[in-house]
């Protein structure tokens, strides 16, 4: 099982990173307002959570999880984040977060293939729980879709990047 010191400082930000691109490439594939921003924000950390209280969590999932909930992992992955997404728009967002999430899979692949599966897999479950979190079109989520055929495009995308099936 991979923990942070098999992986360089780099690294390890980039897997904080995927965290939170994992859920913004959603986002940013169909904004869906404050409420639903809100919203997609409290599905993705309600999965951090779960991972964090789970005894079969994948350990490297919890080490992700357990370093991200320290200020100092937050920042690392807030900071590179905002210098690398910050004034794009909302595509230009969701290519960046989907480039992330495919340079995870090369990390992933390199340092922990033993834990590559479960860590992606988690980080799609992350962008699906994202893209049902909020309705889609409509007036104030009525009449409109849980998930929207660009959330479901970017999920995809995501697959792909991760080199996950379906």
């Amino acid at each position: 099982m991979a923990n942070k010191s098999a992986f360089a400082s780099g690294e390890w930000k980039t897997l904080l990173e995927s965290v939170m691109a994992a859920g913004l490439a959603v986002s940013a594939a169909e904004p869906s307002g404050l409420w639903g921003l809100l919203k997609e924000s409290f599905a993705s950390g309600t999965l951090l959570a779960k991972a964090k209280m789970e005894t079969g969590s994948n350990e490297l999932v919890k080490a992700v999880v357990d370093d991200f909930a320290t200020s100092e992992g937050r920042a690392a992955s807030r900071d590179d984040l905002k210098e690398k997404l910050g004034g794009k728009k909302p595509a230009e967002v969701k290519a960046a977060c989907i480039a992330i999430l495919s340079e995870v899979d090369g990390i992933l692949s390199a340092k922990a293939p033993g834990d590559a599966d479960a860590f992606k897999g988690w980080l799609r479950q992350i962008s699906q729980s994202v893209a049902e979190a909020s309705s889609e079109g409509g007036f104030l989520g009525i009449c409109g879709v849980v998930v929207s055929d660009a959330e479901k495009a970017t999920v995809s995308e995501i697959s792909r990047a991760l080199k996950l099936p379906g």
